[in-house]
């Protein structure tokens, strides 16, 4: 058997690590992925215990490996993609963590970001960042950790910790201590790095009070950010790409033309539209932030992030009850019988383009005839619904109409909610061959630091489509729906 390339990218996500081995054409020939749990301390809390992230993906990327040596593909880099924002503190001499990875999704530090905006500080933060102060960053994260742990702050001064995104904590494991780095990408996610001049900010860190002796050298999203342990893998591996997972996925879906949106389906669900060279300011409270950094120049992205897509439909399994699998969905959201029941699921607050991080889930709209089947529905209308809010938004920022929206993550394999998703923004939705393009994204940075593949051209020539969705139902009808849906969400909105 003749031995082919390959290239192992390492997926760590906020529910599963995954591992998939892709050979140089982009096809999945290895994969792995295992659970872990979550914590859920205090209400609107979330947590991770980093050692579960450690070990979820050490053991998919032995078993991808191994799978791919099987069938004759020997991985020659590594690419990281990860949830964003969440946000570890280490021991530099041990690599211990000092306390529990704090999940993007967490909430506790609302009341901090409420008193540096009362203050008046979101419109400078905004301008150089891109972002909006909200506790779905990093910043204030960093801040809990530091003014909570024992003797942490002093610590973080004289250097002996450091912080990292999931990104950071995994590179710093997999070198055996020997990288602590990021890339732009997960940096422009944190609230302490100016997007326009792609560095660190002192006024910033003085203002969110981080020592910046804690905080990783930052490189491009095609870079050399070290090689793995023999001991951790088996293997000596370069690590070559690492982004953000939407930023990843919009590599994977080759978005690499300004004007171009991607929409990925996982737990949350995450707009981006490419912006070129153009960092551009939102008027409707989206995020402005690094698309990806390859050779020292940034490509900038709009983007809308909803905290809840997938989650829906897995609070309707693991709390509710009422199905027993995600899978299920497709089949009960077609059998219900009627429209009108709306899920707003802001278990978390409510993201883009509301972003109320004191707003909580209701459903509007219940009738003696709801049952199981609306139930699925609601949740399923929510995710496009979201969609179409950000999409909207993008619109009015760009002052462009787009006509194609490019979708991938786990929920895409169902048919029903892209025809659905078709129907309720208006646009042509377009779902490729691979629908893991966020894995295939950071994938595609590791082959070119590798030099397997010679350009982004290169890469979008591989883009290939699966199925097209059309729009299906009236004008007047989807606006009659998504006036029930704005009339759901004001409801529960508590910034108005």
């Amino acid at each position: 058997m003749v031995e082919q390339t390959g290239i192992l990218a390492i997926d760590q996500g906020t529910t599963s690590s995954r591992a998939i081995v892709f050979d140089i054409d982009g096809h999945a020939v290895a994969t792995a992925q295992r659970e872990f749990p979550q914590h859920y301390p205090h209400s609107g809390w979330v947590e991770h215990d980093p050692q579960d992230l450690l070990d979820s993906t050490l053991k998919v990327c032995r078993k991808a490996l191994k799978g791919a040596r099987a069938a004759g593909v020997h991985a020659v880099s590594i690419g990281i993609t990860n949830q964003r924002e969440t946000t570890i503190v280490w021991d530099r001499k041990t690599g211990e963590p000092v306390h529990n990875a704090i999940v993007w999704q967490d909430r506790r530090t609302a009341e901090r970001c409420a008193a540096l905006r009362s203050a008046g500080h979101e419109a400078m933060i905004t301008e150089r960042t891109g972002l909006l102060l909200d506790p779905y960053f990093s910043a204030t994260k960093i801040g809990w950790i530091l003014d909570n742990v024992a003797g942490a702050r002093a610590r973080a001064e004289k250097g002996e910790l450091a912080f990292g995104t999931v990104d950071s904590w995994l590179l710093w494991c997999l070198t055996g201590g020997k990288s602590h780095a990021t890339d732009a990408t997960n940096a422009s996610r944190t609230l302490l790095f100016d997007i326009h001049k792609q560095r660190w900010d002192d006024t910033l860190l003085e203002l969110f009070d981080i020592p910046k002796a804690i905080l990783p050298e930052v490189l491009d999203s095609a870079a050399d950010f070290g090689t793995s342990d023999e001991s951790v893998l088996g293997a000596a591996l370069p690590i070559q790409g690492i982004a953000g997972d939407q930023h990843a996925a919009v590599v994977g879906q080759c978005c690499f033309s300004p004007g171009m949106i991607k929409s990925t389906y996982g737990t949350g669900c995450f707009a981006l539209m490419n912006t070129g060279s153009e960092a551009v300011p939102s008027k409707n409270r989206l995020l402005t932030t690094t698309a990806y950094r390859i050779n020292g120049q940034p490509t900038y992205a709009l983007e809308g992030s909803i905290f809840v897509a997938g989650a829906a439909i897995q609070w309707l399994r693991d709390e509710l009850g009422i199905i027993a699998h995600a899978s299920q969905s497709e089949g009960l959201a077609n059998s219900a019988e009627a429209e009108g029941l709306f899920l707003v699921p802001a278990f978390t607050g409510l993201g883009a383009p509301w972003w109320d991080p004191n707003a909580r889930g209701a459903f509007f709209g219940l009738t003696r005839n709801t049952g199981v089947a609306e139930f699925v529905h609601a949740a399923l209308d929510s995710v496009c619904l979201q969609t179409g809010d950000l999409l909207e938004a993008m619109a009015g920022d760009s002052g462009t109409h787009q006509h194609t929206l490019r979708v991938d993550g786990g929920m895409v394999a169902n048919n029903w909610l892209l025809q659905r998703l078709a129907d309720l923004t208006g646009l042509t939705v377009e779902r490729p061959q691979i629908i893991e393009t966020t894995a295939l994204g950071a994938a595609y940075l590791a082959g070119l630091q590798h030099g397997i593949y010679a350009s982004l051209d290169e890469l979008g020539s591989q883009w290939a489509l699966n199925q097209s969705f059309n729009p299906a139902i009236s004008r007047s009808h989807r606006d009659h729906i998504v006036a029930g849906w704005h009339d759901a969400v004001r409801r529960t909105l508590t910034n108005v």
